[in-house]
């Protein structure tokens, strides 16, 4: 096992692709610690896994904008499970709009969940990670925080500030043995994808070399990777999960 007796938090765990790396995650051995704003879900989902593959969870209401909550999150994690080995910000949220039409709502909305929330659960591992010299910290971008797109300025905005956060964090954490790196996925089957109309995703094809969506479970693989000793000389980089939408 790949991740046998690790420690994972993940943000945004209570569905798609934050629980399909939990349970990915989970298959390896990793304990898991999830948080989510629909702590309802969150706590099935918790559950879940640990029936399935019989490791310990932690599951908790957690809004990543606020910075004493990642702070009691991580606590409690740390405390449950006496360590923490991965992050991975997961958490985000869409609104969109053409930007004559966007509204101050819309563009602050985004900016403090898919942004600030980056920064404040990484902080928050920070003192654990650095006092026990290792770990890793997962970052979730998006393949339009490298080449944008038309009505999503807020949604690339934070996505390209993810990735230059990540590639500051890797290297100010590195002389502490901690690897931080993001995952840049193109357009995947999800509750935020489902949305998409059937033109919508026929004209998306078109731009997109394999010719399908991805899945979650294909950043899950992704993400195990960045996670595991395998991708251990591996830092500051954006792995892109997109089907050759962009290269």
């Amino acid at each position: 096992m790949r991740l046998k007796d690790k420690v994972a938090l993940i943000t945004g765990g209570a569905q798609g692709i934050g629980r399909a790396i939990a349970e990915t995650y989970a298959k390896e051995g990793c304990r898991i610690s999830i948080c989510d704003v629909m702590e309802p879900m969150a706590q099935s989902t918790a559950e879940e896994i640990k029936k399935t593959y019989n490791v310990d969870t932690l599951a908790m209401k957690v809004n990543v904008t606020v910075l004493e909550e990642c702070e009691k999150w991580v606590k409690s994690t740390i405390e449950k499970f006496q360590k923490i080995d991965i992050l991975v910000n997961n958490a985000g949220i869409t609104k969109d709009n053409l930007v004559m039409r966007m509204s101050e709502s819309e563009w602050d909305a985004v900016i403090s969940v898919n942004l600030k929330g980056v920064f404040n659960c990484t902080r928050a591992v920070t003192r654990p990670m650095f006092k026990q010299h290792s770990g890793s910290v997962i970052n979730m971008a998006s393949v339009v925080g490298l080449m944008g797109n038309a009505g999503q300025i807020n949604y690339s905005a934070t996505k390209g500030g993810v990735i230059a956060m990540t590639k500051t964090c890797a290297r100010e954490f590195a002389s502490r043995k901690i690897r931080v790196n993001a995952i840049a996925p193109g357009f995947i089957r999800t509750a935020m994808t489902d949305k998409l109309t059937d033109d919508q995703k026929k004209s998306l094809l078109t731009i997109i070399p394999l010719d399908k969506l991805g899945e979650a479970q294909d950043v899950a693989n992704a993400a195990l990777f960045l996670a595991s000793e395998e991708s251990a000389y591996i830092t500051g980089q954006v792995l892109s999960v997109n089907g050759g939408m962009y290269m």
